[in-house]
């Protein structure tokens, strides 16, 4: 995942004009080709690649991935778990960028790194591997938490910008089944989750990795060493230009201005279908970065391959992007850490986590309560979107207390209140209440203070669902849109009932709205009506 732009180091002109001096035949070595046969393999798989999307239904262009459509059984899911964990979860501090911001001179983290195991030249980002031993990781516990909490489909991250697979890649000798822990975390999940009857994805923000370690190359570390070169990759330097126009649109968008080589953007592809191969997976969600321009003619190969091996086998394919890398209506749009504020005709998704200052497990994080996420949950549900929650596990493999806590206390509401999330379709309106969530990306680490008059909707076949995203002290809701007369409904309402509770409800249809009267208050958590007419 990534933190605000504005973040991003300055970076020196002597790193800019020796990074561009970089050959394509190093570009390529250092994007993996230290494995024996490399650029076989590459070559191999491109291909495969190239041929598959010849005999296809799926072209790589766009207008024939226009023809996508999304599939039952993500419209279905409404909920994922996403799982952030690598080789970051070991110095556990600041966030899960600290592989690369250990190198940022003058940051938190390299202050941090040196004051704690030594400077970057002795102790680099690769000597965590050996600490990353993952000795608890049990794959099947954790899928029988993330069912307990609902969840219909998991998505571990297959390789985060570090450039360290979490799974066994034919592309490079620094993965999690050659190296640390000598597992591949990746398939062990995939065999869990598939276990469970849950769909199963599969995250990469390899397209990152191109820039990611660059600032250790403006002083003595690590990154420049060439034995290293497989795991710290190009380390491409994010700054303008010499001949940088003033201008010219905004410098802040910095990742636009030097775009990776032809090299790299084969490796990426390659190691983005290899995911594909091995794995099977239903879901694919990529980071931010694939926005660069010149991902575009590889984005539509993966996504036609990854179409096209999906149709060959009979699963229904979910590829995520974000910002604006894929034209409407070719893959699934994913807003992260934020909501839309009107229902969407296509279907979407939100992605946040439980942990509130990093996506991967740091000692000293805050935490999200499951009544604030269950609102997330509804909002995003009601407007026709998915909602992807994230956790960190450290660096054993164990799930934080916190987390567990969390994830059980959402379980235990949908084991009530499911049905008005699991299965639905949007209604006409998604809800009504002066209360909004706005549409941005990283906006809800703290919700908007939502009312008893903000109600969301939902519907499963005839039956209408109400949910409050905040329950009223007296009990006393009123639901202006259900008026009787509404031109909304077929016919008066019949029957409503609260999910989880046999006790009939007072009730009145008038010419002001539904009214209904709540048992007394018990929790803080939202409500469900079922409402048949």
């Amino acid at each position: 995942m990534r933190t605000d732009r504005r973040c991003l180091p300055h970076v020196s002109r002597r790193t800019f004009t020796s990074g561009l001096a970089t050959t394509l035949a190093v570009a390529a070595a250092r994007a993996g080709g230290e494995s024996a046969g490399y650029a076989r393999r590459l070559r191999a798989q491109l291909a495969a690649v190239d041929q598959t999307i010849r005999r296809g239904p799926f072209k790589a262009d766009w207008k024939s991935l226009e023809t996508y459509r999304e599939p039952a059984w993500f419209r279905d899911a409404k909920f994922g778990i996403f799982i952030h964990w690598g080789v970051y979860s070991v110095p556990a501090f600041a966030n899960e960028w600290y592989s690369r911001n250990m190198y940022v001179e003058g940051s938190p983290e390299y202050e941090y790194h040196r004051a704690v195991y030594g400077p970057q030249s002795k102790f680099g980002y690769k000597n965590f591997i050996p600490m990353f031993t993952a000795d608890k990781f049990d794959p099947e516990a954790w899928v029988d938490l993330f069912a307990a909490a609902g969840a219909r489909y998991v998505v571990p991250v297959g390789e985060h910008c570090d450039g360290f697979p979490m799974y066994d890649s034919q592309f490079t000798d620094w993965d999690a089944a050659k190296m640390g822990p000598k597992r591949d975390v990746v398939g062990e999940l995939e065999k869990a989750v598939r276990a469970r009857g849950l769909n199963f994805g599969v995250s990469s923000h390899r397209a990152e990795h191109w820039w990611w370690y660059n600032p250790g190359k403006a002083y003595e570390s690590d990154v420049d060493d060439p034995r290293y070169a497989g795991l710290y990759g190009p380390a491409e330097p994010l700054t303008l230009p010499a001949d940088h126009n003033p201008g010219e649109p905004d410098p802040s968008h910095l990742e636009r201005w030097l775009p990776p080589s032809k090299a790299y953007l084969d490796d990426w592809l390659a190691r983005s279908t290899e995911l594909v191969d091995k794995y099977h997976p239903d879901f694919i969600y990529f980071d931010w970065w694939i926005n660069q321009p010149a991902l575009a003619p590889y984005l539509e190969r993966m996504a036609a391959y990854f179409y096209d091996r999906a149709a060959a086998r009979g699963q229904g394919p979910v590829l995520t992007y974000k910002e604006e890398a894929f034209p409407p209506g070719t893959a699934v749009l994913d807003v992260e850490r934020g909501r839309l504020d009107e229902l969407r005709l296509r279907p979407w998704q939100s992605d946040t986590s439980v942990s509130i200052k990093s996506w991967g497990y740091v000692k000293d994080d805050a935490y999200r309560t499951a009544p604030s996420l269950l609102v997330d949950l509804i909002d995003v549900v009601s407007k026709n979107g998915n909602l992807l929650l994230n956790i960190g596990p450290r660096s054993d493999g164990t799930i934080p207390e916190q987390i567990r806590k969390v994830l059980k206390q959402i379980g235990t509401w949908l084991s009530v209140n499911g049905e008005a999330i699991h299965g639905t379709r949007p209604w006409v309106l998604y809800g009504e209440g002066s209360t909004n969530s706005g549409t941005a990306e990283k906006k809800e680490v703290v919700n908007p203070a939502y009312t008893a008059a903000d109600i969301r909707f939902t519907t499963k076949g005839k039956t209408l669902y109400a949910l409050g995203l905040a329950r009223p002290a007296d009990g006393q809701v009123l639901i202006k849109t259900l008026y009787n007369g509404t031109p909304y409904l077929p016919s008066a309402v019949t029957m409503v009932r609260l999910l989880g509770s046999h006790d009939p409800l007072q009730w009145t249809q008038t010419s002001v709205g539904l009214s209904v009267h709540l048992p007394e208050k018990r929790d803080d958590l939202p409500y469900a009506l079922r409402i048949e007419t």
